[in-house]
């Protein structure tokens, strides 16, 4: 009886220990994450001069003047916020109303409904679209998968869509870099199924993964042989074409 208590109790530790390692390892995944380059996107603000309004402590909206349609974006996963910034604000700068949400632990899987209730604080805005980079881009299509009727389209930036739109009017613009190392090829023409046949598909030439938004080196990724200023001002200048405005 003794040696099979002593058994249990040395199993049971076991298990403890196992858990607590994988929470460790855990907190440790989670909290780390690549951080926005503050100075450069603090200058890239000062000469954008857009109208930046916080909602809530998670959500910030770039407001133009006379906004005739509004984007609702899903930063990349393990990316600060902020570092998408500059892209918000470009898009902002071609007349979109571009509202950004932080995501938990900086994964949009933590929080794919981020989006509800943010077209109801601007009722002007008629015309919707919804979109993210790379983890974002994902997790906004899931989102929009139940939601069709609330959106006119899908922006997906080093992305793929998991959900099925193949078969609906749902718009779809999908831009890539040219040199990008970190979103799965193989992944993404194999999802190009779940878009529909009038997608639109632009490569950034010279682009890469992680200058869709200003957080530095990303790890596996192609060197660029475009400035990042260039990706994020044709990024901005292809959404504003892609919603026709």
């Amino acid at each position: 009886m003794k040696e099979k208590r002593r058994i249990i109790i040395s199993v049971i530790a076991g298990v403890l220990e196992i858990c607590l390692l994988a929470g460790v390892l855990l907190i440790a995944y989670l909290g780390s994450f690549s951080h926005a380059e503050d100075g450069r996107i603090n200058e890239y603000l000062e000469n954008a001069d857009i109208e930046i309004n916080e909602i809530n402590r998670r959500t910030t909206a770039f407001v133009p003047q006379n906004a005739s349609a509004g984007l609702i974006f899903y930063p990349g996963g393990k990316v600060e916020v902020d570092a998408y910034y500059p892209l918000m604000a470009e898009c902002a700068k071609n007349g979109i109303l571009a509202v950004i949400v932080e995501m938990p632990f900086n994964l949009a899987v933590f929080d794919i409904n981020a989006a509800d209730g943010i077209k109801e604080k601007f009722p002007q805005i008629q015309s919707w679209y919804i979109g993210g980079h790379s983890l974002g881009g994902s997790m906004a299509a899931s989102y929009l998968e139940k939601h069709q009727e609330k959106f006119d389209g899908l922006v997906l930036l080093g992305s793929y869509s998991t959900a099925d739109f193949s078969h609906t009017d749902i718009s779809v613009l999908s831009i890539y870099g040219e040199n990008d190392g970190v979103m799965n090829r193989e992944k993404y023409e194999q999802n190009k199924k779940n878009l529909p046949n009038d997608a639109t598909e632009f490569i950034i030439e010279g682009g890469n993964h992680a200058f869709f938004g200003m957080y530095g080196h990303q790890m596996g990724d192609g060197e660029a042989t475009v400035s990042q200023e260039e990706q994020i001002k044709i990024t901005g200048e292809k959404i504003y074409s892609f919603m026709k405005l």
